[in-house]
């Protein structure tokens, strides 16, 4: 009898750890009981790197995106496909690099329908009975940039031929509209005319006097309180994703849904957003899964922006599409050895930059070196107070070594940096000899990567830009606001093209 008692004992246990295994290996939807499936929520910070209190950026507090950090999981090395804005989107909708689905070049091909092989994700999760929503009421300018290039409209449905809308509501997530996707644009971090009266208004505004600058960055008051408004901008975003979070509680979704944080490119300030600099690509990543993560982790996995595309169609249990260049972040056999980015068109500058970077090392190969990095580009003419500061230091040549080359006329056919060592990427050593090895072997993946990923359609139609003659009219008829500019002092681009705009009406 003891023996028998003992079998049918060891059989339970058996049966408890293959349950729990079972448990733990099955797919993330299987672990939300209530509706079948998680909510997802999908919070981008617009043109932010990694400057938050939990990647160890001094200055700032975002306690808040601690929280949800020690929480969930931190990751290390996350990258963009693109530092700038609308090709980066494109790719995240669509999990796939932009450069394969003709994506690539700044606000265009707005008019051109997606190559029938391609699939906005919002589709994808519609179909497995999501409810897609686009913004949130609670946050600045309520959230709902899409910024894409492609045919695309925010609501309605989706075939790809006749109908183009990506999502099917704005603003609210409700218990009935579970299981639910949201995808929600923390604008307040991109540059606008609202930064200074987020400084103004802030409680505890970040002491410009006290800011730890970069070191390629000129040390000026005026570069010290423009960095001190951007930290201001930052500690206003994360008492937002608070915010949200405590909707989720009021709300009772707190444990069954899944919360995303990233950038959607680097920071908007020099050798950040619009470059291949480590500044440009690398952005916050943080996932906060209440079933899966009970505890703060820290990865240090090499991550695609397209990667985070790929798993969220992933945690709503449907197959990666095989067009997808991104992967399952979760997935057992995941694994990523590089990021291969891309600079092309950005507004009026015609520019054609390749990168891959490991975390580890950056390289970058720079089609058109005669294109140097300060462009004059109109749109930042408006939004770089540290450019307008830095370029008369330079031509007075009062700039060090670190902060120059910026500034030269020319940019370098190939750059090479150890991020382990010069994290700031101050030293290139794509000229020195002991690094030939590591070069070539960078130049030849990045090669690689040119082969395999190439564009769908040669479609090429961008859209046409007014900022530039907005610079122009703004240097002829407002030589005093032209001035203030010049002194690092934000004007207001959209004020500016405003009074453009009404005075051309009217001539």
């Amino acid at each position: 009898m003891l023996v028998k008692q003992k079998i049918i004992l060891l059989a339970l246990m058996s049966c408890i750890i293959f349950s729990c295994k079972n448990k733990v290996n099955s797919k993330p939807q299987e672990e939300f009981t209530e509706n079948g499936k998680p909510n997802i929520i999908w919070l981008m910070a617009e043109d932010m790197s990694t400057d938050l209190e939990c990647y160890g950026m001094p200055d700032v507090k975002t306690p808040n995106l601690n929280k949800m950090a020690s929480e969930g999981v931190l990751f290390k090395n996350a990258f963009v496909t693109n530092p700038i804005c609308s090709p980066s989107r494109s790719a995240m909708m669509l999990g796939t690099h932009q450069i394969k689905s003709n994506t690539h070049h700044h606000r265009s091909n707005r008019e051109v329908p997606l190559d029938s092989q391609f699939k906005p994700f919002t589709s994808l999760l519609r179909d497995a009975g999501y409810t897609t929503i686009l913004g949130h009421h609670g946050v600045k300018g309520k959230g709902r940039k899409i910024d894409v290039n492609f045919k695309h409209q925010p609501l309605g449905p989706w075939d790809g031929k006749t109908q183009f809308g990506l999502f099917d509501k704005y603003d609210t997530f409700e218990k009935e509209d579970q299981p639910f996707f949201a995808q929600i644009q923390l604008v307040v971090t991109h540059r606008g005319e609202w930064w200074s009266e987020v400084r103004n208004q802030s409680k505890h505004p970040v002491d410009s006097k006290t800011v730890t600058l970069p070191p390629y960055f000129a040390d000026t008051p005026a570069i010290r309180l423009d960095w001190a408004k951007y930290l201001d901008q930052i500690e206003y975003m994360d008492d937002e994703v608070g915010m949200i979070f405590n909707e989720l509680e009021e709300k009772g979704m707190a444990d069954n849904t899944i919360v995303i944080f990233i950038g959607d490119n680097g920071r908007c300030n020099i050798r950040g957003k619009g470059y291949l600099q480590d500044t440009g690509l690398r952005i916050p990543f943080i996932v906060y899964y209440p079933s899966k993560f009970k505890g703060g982790e820290i990865k240090k996995e090499v991550i695609s922006a397209t990667d985070i595309t790929a798993s969220i169609v992933d945690f709503a249990g449907i197959d990666v599409p095989s067009y997808m260049t991104g992967k399952p972040i979760f997935s057992d056999d995941f694994d990523r050895e590089y990021i291969y980015a891309a600079r092309d068109l950005w507004d009026e500058i015609e520019e054609k930059s390749r990168a891959i970077t490991s975390g580890d090392w950056s390289y970058i190969r720079n089609d058109k070196p005669e294109v140097p990095y300060d462009t004059h580009q109109a749109y930042l003419e408006f939004y770089r107070p540290a450019v307008h500061v830095m370029r008369k230091l330079y031509k007075e040549g009062k700039l060090n070594d670190n902060q120059k080359p910026f500034f030269e006329p020319f940019k370098p056919n190939e750059e090479l940096y150890n991020l382990k060592t010069d994290p700031y990427q101050l030293k290139n050593l794509a000229g020195n000899p002991k690094y030939e090895n590591v070069l070539e072997e960078l130049r030849q993946k990045t090669l690689k990567f040119d082969s395999l990923i190439t564009p769908s359609s040669n479609t090429y139609i961008p859209n046409k830009m007014t900022s530039p003659l907005v610079v122009e009219w703004l240097k002829s008829e407002l030589p005093h606001e032209y001035a203030k500019m010049l002194s690092g002092e934000e004007i207001g681009y959209k004020r500016i093209t405003n009074l453009y705009n009404e005075r051309h009406k009217t001539n």
